[in-house]
């Protein structure tokens, strides 16, 4: 095999492997977000105060909230 296909494939590794450690960092911080609105929620604020606190509207942090 050339060098420039040896490296290629090797790159090429190297980007999944990079893909697939940041898309679990992402999984784990959107599970971290939900988590925390909810908690929010619970100890009673409302939709419009978290939305407030974290800037966006209170019918995404519902959808969060809820999972969606």
């Amino acid at each position: 095999m050339g060098d420039a296909k040896k490296q290629a494939r090797s790159e090429a590794r190297r980007a999944q492997a990079k893909f697939e450690r940041t898309q679990g960092q992402l999984e784990d911080a959107t599970e971290a977000r939900r988590e925390s609105f909810k908690r929010a929620a619970d100890a009673g604020l409302s939709m419009a105060e978290i939305a407030e606190a974290v800037g966006l509207h209170r019918t995404r942090v519902n959808q969060i909230i809820k999972g969606k």
